[in-house]
């Protein structure tokens, strides 16, 4: 089980790759995770939003967190699963489904759509955090439709069983606050703002974007957690053109779209409603990449 000691550093929030057809493939699975839990990140997190979580079956979600398990059964590095819907009775399904296939922790997101008050969304991590598997709540008004208060966000993180927060607020607000008021640990989601919200107070970082150049990224935690800040700056800023690109169009497309390019994984098929890249990003990546 993940404790808050363990929420620090870099936490990679993997694909899940699709054949040609839309089927799970799950030769690619096996051999991308395998490549990512080689460096030496703090947390793999299946199901997220880059893992294109609202079109996985409960059956699929099952392959996942059996195949990851098994990924990791000679590894430290804990399996946080992306169990966190629109609907309280379906989070709580999904969240007892994963502890009991050997989830660390469930990632459980502000519920979407629905646009609930303050007051619901306590309730709904509420409800969660009473299945007993630690959770991390997460913050995402952009995809969301409703964020957090700072308060809201007090009050989640003091409940039993809440371990932390993933931040992808958009403003550097919450993290400072709740690092000023000695919260639970903050891992930043806005890759782009990730060196600014380990200043304010950031335990580390859930970024989609380190599923590329992942050993670059865990040099920047590194070089800042070591008092190292200019080479955290030198080294972060070297990777903001690509966070850029990857940013440019709805995630996880481009970093499918990369890693597929790279061999990763044997294909960058989404299922609707995302779709590919356009040809113009395809070919502003290819530029990146190769200078």
């Amino acid at each position: 089980m993940l404790t808050e000691q363990q929420i620090y550093g870099i936490y990679v929030p993997v694909v899940t790759p699709f054949s040609a057809a839309g089927e799970v493939d799950l030769d690619s699975y096996q051999h991308y995770v395998n490549n990512i839990i080689g460096n030496n990140i703090q947390g793999l997190v299946v199901n997220g939003t880059t893992g294109e979580s609202p079109t996985v079956t409960i059956h699929e979600l099952q392959l996942l967190v059996n195949t990851s398990r098994e990924l990791l059964q000679s590894s430290t590095i804990p399996l946080i699963v992306g169990t966190g819907t629109n609907d309280t009775a379906s989070t709580i399904a999904r969240t007892e489904l994963a502890g009991n296939l050997g989830a660390d922790a469930v990632l459980v997101v502000v519920p979407y759509y629905s646009r609930p008050s303050q007051e619901g969304i306590i309730a709904h991590f509420r409800k969660a955090a009473e299945v007993g598997v630690p959770v991390i709540a997460y913050d995402i008004p952009g995809r969301a439709g409703v964020g957090m208060s700072v308060d809201t966000a007090r009050t989640i993180l003091d409940m039993n069983n809440v371990v932390g927060l993933k931040d992808c607020s958009g403003s550097p607000t919450l993290v400072s606050e709740l690092s000023r008021l000695g919260s639970k640990p903050v891992l930043c989601g806005d890759d782009l703002h990730f060196l600014d919200m380990l200043g304010c107070g950031a335990a580390g970082g859930m970024l989609a974007s380190a599923n590329v150049h992942t050993v670059e990224f865990i040099k920047v935690y590194e070089y800042f957690a070591s008092g190292q800040l200019d080479l955290a700056k030198e080294t972060f800023t070297k990777l903001l053109p690509l966070m850029r690109l990857l940013f440019k169009e709805s995630n996880p497309a481009p970093i499918k779209w990369i890693l597929s390019k790279y061999g990763e994984i044997a294909s960058d098929t989404l299922r609707l409603p995302m779709t590919s890249i356009s040809q113009g990003l395809q070919q502003e990546l290819s530029v990146h990449l190769s200078s």
